[in-house]
């Protein structure tokens, strides 16, 4: 049996509560003690390890809700053939299904040295089973990567799909469209419930599907045993979402008073991310890749980031679960980057540093259905905690820089060590 002390730092648990002195100990893959106050250790068994945490902050592996593994951009490998609308050379580029697995490979190393040990995945780029494959090879030790919910690429209901042949259409394809990703393997299962003002002008206000086509894919899913996800930006597309149970909505930029309530009425069934860090992108750090201030305005990012920064205040107060993450691996949004949401959600909807901790810790934990072993400090949950130089509850942005994070570890293995600890 391994077991590991973590000792003389700060303890924040998840919970939102004020970290406090205290010690965390390891036994094996699990948590077994988590103790106020600090002890002597000089007279541990042989065997324990004694991890000195002064001057720094022990708490749960960060967990990102709103996944991209497959998108190509990380930091220190942007991709500039990925930046729709400007650029989707990528998809001509042929790479193969094991080239694509190799960049979701590597990015998803990324975002564990960027301290998320969990990831929920929004939707994978391609058709075809990379992310499958890449959820697979992280769970059997064959690959260092988060743990992975698995999801398919997104549906759209375009008449005409991008290969040129018509896409079936009705509530009977959106069953046979759940039942083949379900078979292919996938956790999650994507669709696109509005359009977006990148795509087309005024798409962010257009509803794709009919309800008899998302009460059949809520109903398919319960059947096939997968989750959904959308991509809603209209107020009806987030109510089409809420009324058929998709567990994870995404943007919800446009929500009107009457789909805030269907979310506040649902919310123990739901969770909200808005992906807020590419609309900030986009505004303020696209220029490079030429969305200056005008093409970030005719891509809806200008209005969105406006509406959002009043419309997730209230849905915070609502008692809605919102989570941080979402839409990192476009070149002016890398993977990597995946902590700057923390910081957005305390600057631009003015979260408590503590409370957007324990959104993207505890809440991230009940998203991936693992609320009860992840996403917390506690005795019986896995050992999936950051050591951190300081103390981000003072200082949200230190989580951005990988050299504070001191010590990484996954179900009680060390990904990353000080040498000096």
């Amino acid at each position: 049996m391994s077991r590991v002390i973590f000792t003389k730092g700060l303890v924040f648990d998840g919970t939102g509560s004020e970290p406090f002195p205290g010690e965390v100990v390891v036994e094996d893959r699990r948590i077994s003690r988590v103790s106020a106050g600090w002890t002597d250790h000089d007279d541990e068994p042989a065997g324990t390890r004694v991890v000195d945490c002064t001057g720094s902050t022990v708490m749960p592996g960060l967990i990102e809700a709103h996944s991209h593994l497959t998108f190509p951009s990380a930091v220190g490998h942007l991709d500039p053939g990925f930046n729709p609308p400007l650029d989707v050379s990528f998809f001509r580029r042929g790479i193969t299904p094991d080239q694509h697995l190799e960049i979701a490979e590597r990015n998803a190393r990324i975002l564990l040295d960027a301290g998320f040990t969990t990831a929920y995945s929004a939707g994978s780029l391609t058709p075809g089973t990379v992310e499958i494959r890449l959820r697979d090879r992280i769970r059997a030790g064959s690959v260092p990567g988060p743990r992975l919910r698995a999801a398919s690429h997104e549906r759209d209901s375009a008449p005409i799909g991008n290969d040129g042949k018509p896409v079936p259409q009705g509530p009977d394809a959106v069953r046979e469209f759940i039942r083949q990703q379900a078979e292919l393997g996938y956790d999650n299962v994507k669709f696109l419930l509005s359009n977006d003002d990148v795509f087309v002008p005024g798409g962010s206000q257009q509803t794709q599907y009919t309800a008899e086509e998302t009460r059949a894919a809520g109903e398919q899913a319960r059947e096939s045993g997968v989750w959904l996800n959308c991509h809603a930006q209209s107020a009806e597309a987030v109510k089409l979402a809420v009324r058929n149970g998709f567990r994870a909505i995404y943007h919800c930029t446009y929500a009107d008073e009457e789909a805030l309530d269907l979310l506040e009425e649902h919310r123990e069934d739901l969770f909200v991310a808005p992906a807020v860090g590419i609309m900030y992108a986009n505004v303020h750090e696209g220029e490079e890749f030429g969305i200056d201030l005008a093409m970030a305005e005719k891509m809806g990012s200008v209005t969105a980031l406006e509406t959002m920064t009043e419309l997730y205040p209230e849905m915070r107060r609502r008692g809605i679960r919102v989570l941080p993450g979402g839409d990192y691996g476009f070149p002016n949004n890398p993977i990597g980057r995946n902590a700057r949401d923390l910081e957005l959600f305390v600057s631009l909807f003015g979260y408590p540093p503590g409370a957007v901790l324990s959104a993207a810790t505890m809440l991230g934990g009940q998203l991936m259905g693992m609320g009860d072993e992840l996403g917390l400090l506690a005795p019986g949950y896995l050992a999936d905690l950051l050591v951190v130089r300081g103390n981000p509850v003072q200082d949200i942005t230190l989580l951005q820089d990988p050299d504070n994070l001191l010590a990484i570890v996954q179900e009680g293995a060390f990904h990353k060590s000080d040498p000096r600890r």
